[in-house]
């Protein structure tokens, strides 16, 4: 935001490390892995969504993939290994995953099985409130 940046100009830039919000952070093999801050900003661009039954919605948040049972609906034409972006029924952005089955798969495959893998989710908050930055 631009407050923020105009507070910012008050310090030096050599004390400056960083200005703005996190979308996540590189891995030890520079692979760049999102974080939870991203949602907001994601969430509405998605093009690929999922939403989760009431029942599954807290099994998402403690950090568990989704599964075809919990499973409320999904965007048509959802490839597998799309990324997207977990909704509960009303519509509220939990966080985001990579759809393990298709649109067309996941019709056919019996309710135990994965349909979105855990990526993030605002559940992280709490969990790892000590690491995030």
């Amino acid at each position: 935001s631009e407050k923020l940046l105009k507070v910012a100009t008050s310090i030096p830039r050599d004390n400056l490390v960083s200005l703005g919000t996190c979308f996540g952070k590189f891995t030890k093999s520079q692979k760049f892995r999102l974080s939870v801050m991203a949602l907001d900003f994601l969430a509405p661009y998605a093009k690929y969504k999922v939403w989760v039954k009431p029942g599954s919605e807290q099994s998402f948040l403690y950090g568990n993939h989704v599964l075809k049972s919990g499973l409320g609906r999904i965007t048509e034409n959802t490839a597998q290994y799309q990324g997207v972006v977990v909704y509960s029924m009303a519509d509220v952005p939990l966080g985001f995953g990579v759809a393990a089955k298709s649109t067309q798969e996941c019709r056919k495959v019996d309710p135990m099985a994965i349909v979105v893998f855990h990526q993030a989710d605002v559940g992280e908050y709490v969990r790892n409130e000590d690491t995030l930055t």
